[in-house]
């Protein structure tokens, strides 16, 4: 994989600043971990998620708001962790094409490796956190819309790029960090932990071409948003 250009990509954050992010991302994943195993042990009806996706949206907003001050002091910006620009109309309309038309390539990918893998339930897998009530499927959307945002900030914005700075080499930032990306959603089992990250290797590898986490987001957005409602409606 080759370098869009020859300049070589600084650090967008001090190596403590990024250490204290790896180390929030743990805390998060043990404690998804626990949570839902807690969640699968119950025999009868779960209880509500509302306030649970309210908690998850809003701790990703703090982490976002812990990364922007760690890149603000280190000289950047929210907006060139995002990169790219709507200046017009038919640059919104070309990064939805794009974001779309990788949708349905990673969408083959992804159903390939569950195939491989002999993933055969893995919307049951993680049903327990499935939105029930109509309340619960609203702030879904929200949860993913913010998911799609933070996380792609986080992961594909922050930490890609920082392991392409310190390493030196664009594969091995993008894998490096889709690798935190599965870990960060262990709760959902080994397997599935594995699939989503190589979604986070192929969100990578965009960002990283399209120099924009716009479609990416877009992409994250909409996969989470139709795979909480397929679990609503599907049947087990």
């Amino acid at each position: 994989m080759s370098e869009p250009d020859a300049s070589p990509i600084p650090p967008v954050a001090s190596r403590i600043h990024t250490i204290g992010l790896l180390g929030i991302i743990a805390a998060w994943a043990w404690f998804g971990v626990i949570t839902a195993a807690r969640l699968r042990a119950i025999a009868g009806p779960r209880p509500p998620l509302i306030v649970a996706y309210w908690a998850s949206a809003i701790f990703e907003w703090l982490i976002v708001a812990y990364v922007v001050v760690g890149v603000r002091r280190h000289g950047g910006s929210l907006r060139e962790l995002i990169g790219g620009s709507w200046g017009r109309a038919r640059d919104f309309w070309r990064d939805v094409l794009v974001a779309f038309v990788f949708w349905i390539i990673a969408l083959v990918c992804l159903g390939a490796l569950r195939f491989a893998l002999r993933v055969n339930r893995g919307v049951d897998a993680v049903r327990f956190v499935a939105p029930q009530s109509k309340v619960e499927m609203i702030t879904w959307v929200v949860l993913s819309l913010t998911a799609g945002f933070c996380e792609e900030t986080i992961f594909r914005g922050y930490l890609q790029r920082q392991f392409l700075a310190w390493l030196g080499k664009p594969i091995l930032g993008i894998l490096l960090s889709a690798a935190v990306f599965g870990l960060g959603h262990a709760y959902q089992g080994a397997k599935q932990a594995i699939i989503i990250g190589v979604f986070g290797a192929l969100l990578g590898f965009l960002a990283y071409r399209r120099r924009s986490l716009r479609p990416g987001i877009m992409v994250h957005a909409w996969q989470d948003t139709i795979f909480g409602l397929a679990m609503h409606f599907l049947p087990k």
